[in-house]
């Protein structure tokens, strides 16, 4: 860590010979480590309400009361001002040639530095004495963070995270993290501060739904914390700062944020040709409709999805808004998706395949605010494009609600199925697929049957669940429709189907159905 000029205290007032100050009493060391951040003249009985704080205070004592309740109230109020000390200018000609035993009572009492300017000493000099130092505490701040700054974008070439920090912590001593934006840890710096990534996680999730619109400081596990969004025009990245920084590491935490800013921009636009194929991929698992068995797992594992229940997300751009057209959302999504498959589809709405654990709520609160989105049921990777069909079905129910719109069962059927009465139901479910049961066929029709509804009528995932022909389940629906006198493009006639098959099944969704007509 580079070497911290120490800011001016009064001690080092007292020890400049040309000045010759004394103190008045034996003031106790710690008072006399106090900064000093400016010096002013003033011979007001109330001074205290025109200073900042760390002043010292130079006053001749032209009005100054000599009752020692009175000294007190004039020493209180210079207190409360935030002077770091208080001096008496003594001197021929002058109110006072010895600071007077109730003002040095006051003084000690108070905990107040009194110190004593001697008549050849003009005011000027001191006050001169004080702003050379703070000068000279400028320029070595600015030194120290020029210096930084160099190293920094030195590291920066490297083209890399990690030197980056590396070089802030060596350099500032303060700890630093990169998160993406869901909180995950791409880089850390190494040093004795470690970022309290638990902790700070509430501080670090609401940066994050900010955007770009701001930075936080907290405190988290002891530790002073802040967190700096990255990127230029969206996102990208988090940057979560442990400790105090100095002036001078301060004053280089904007040129910090745009290096880490311009390395993540530059990560974005390097990742294009995985976000190309991970698009291209979405393609393949959509568009493949007759493949072997086991083909959509095997596309979802390319892409880094092992889970055996996906569900499909359809997201609606805004019209006319700068900088969200539907790459940009993509982009998030495909960023923040961990596994997930993301493309821009020909209509132009952005649709991505997801996995079961996923907080997609979230994910699109954060990337795609204000946006229609559909989300689709869990389902089995061959039936998905079934959940990314009912996904956009529901973007026209989102752009009414003006909130994602989940894909769920019905209320009414889940009532129904569990508050109606048994031998009801039954009778109802007979009624629907009685002539079924009369067939030779029938238990391979009311199987083919129930399959299809469960798969939102998707032929081909019908037939691949079933092992036969699309062309011989559309041969059993037919006669099943015949049998039946009904008909499946009828939403009253699905409806009845549907419902009669759960109560058949026992109310329970079968495994790899996506529990809606």
């Amino acid at each position: 860590m580079d070497t911290v000029s120490m800011p001016l205290r009064i001690a080092d007032l007292l020890a400049r010979p040309e000045l010759n100050l004394s103190v008045t009493y034996d003031v106790p060391a710690t008072l006399l480590d106090r900064p000093v951040e400016a010096a002013t003249v003033s011979d007001l009985l109330h001074p205290g309400k025109w200073l900042q704080g760390g002043e010292l205070l130079m006053t001749i004592g032209l009005v100054l009361p000599m009752e020692p309740a009175a000294c007190r109230t004039y020493v209180r109020d210079v207190t409360e001002g935030g002077a770091a000390c208080l001096a008496l200018g003594l001197g021929t000609g002058l109110p006072y040639q010895q600071a007077p035993a109730p003002l040095v009572d006051a003084a000690r009492e108070a905990g107040l530095p009194l110190l004593t300017v001697p008549d050849e000493v003009p005011f000027i000099a001191v006050t001169k004495a004080v702003f050379d130092a703070r000068a000279d505490e400028q320029r070595a701040v600015l030194h120290r963070a020029f210096a930084t700054q160099r190293r920094l974008t030195a590291a920066a070439t490297d083209s890399g995270l990690q030197p980056m920090l590396e070089e802030w912590t060596a350099a500032t001593g303060v700890g630093a993290a990169v998160l993406d934006p869901l909180g995950r840890l791409l880089a850390t710096g190494s040093g004795p501060h470690t970022p309290p990534l638990a902790e700070a996680r509430d501080l670090v999730d609401r940066v994050a739904a900010r955007g770009l619109r701001g930075s936080a400081s907290s405190t988290a596990a002891g530790h002073q914390v802040e967190v700096q969004p990255l990127g230029a025009r969206r996102l990208r990245g988090l940057l979560l700062l442990t400790g105090s920084p100095d002036a001078a590491a301060r004053a280089v935490v904007p040129g910090l944020v745009s290096l880490l800013s311009l390395e993540l921009e530059r990560r974005h636009l390097m990742d294009e040709p995985e976000r190309r194929r991970r698009s291209a991929l979405l393609a393949e698992l959509l568009a493949d409709e007759e493949g072997p068995a086991g083909r959509a797992h095997d596309i979802l594992a390319t892409a880094g999805l092992h889970d055996d229940r996906v569900r499909g997300v359809a997201v609606e751009p805004p019209a006319g808004l700068a900088h969200t057209g539907p790459h940009d959302i993509a982009a998030d999504l495909a960023l923040a998706v961990p596994g997930g498959l993301v493309r821009v589809a020909e209509s132009g709405r952005v649709e991505a395949v997801v996995g079961a654990n996923l907080d997609v709520r979230d994910v699109l609160g954060r990337f795609a605010p204000h946006c229609p989105a559909g989300i689709g049921p869990l389902t089995p990777p061959e039936t998905v494009r079934v959940s990314l069909r009912q996904a956009a079905g529901l973007l026209g129910v989102s752009r009414a609600s003006g909130v994602p719109e989940e894909a769920r069962q019905s209320a009414a059927s889940r009532l129904l199925l569990g508050l109606g009465d048994r031998h009801a139901l039954h009778g109802y479910a007979d009624s629907v697929l009685g002539p079924l049961d009369l067939d030779a066929h029938g238990e391979e029709l009311l199987t083919t049957l129930a399959a299809w509804l469960e798969t939102g009528g998707a032929w081909d995932a019908t037939s691949r669940r079933l092992g036969v022909h699309r062309h011989t389940v559309r041969n059993r629906l037919d006669k099943a429709m015949d049998l039946t006198g009904r008909r499946l493009d009828d939403p009253d006639d699905r409806f009845d189907l549907w419902l009669a098959t759960r109560i058949r099944r026992g109310g329970d969704t079968p495994p790899g159905g996506t529990g809606r007509a």
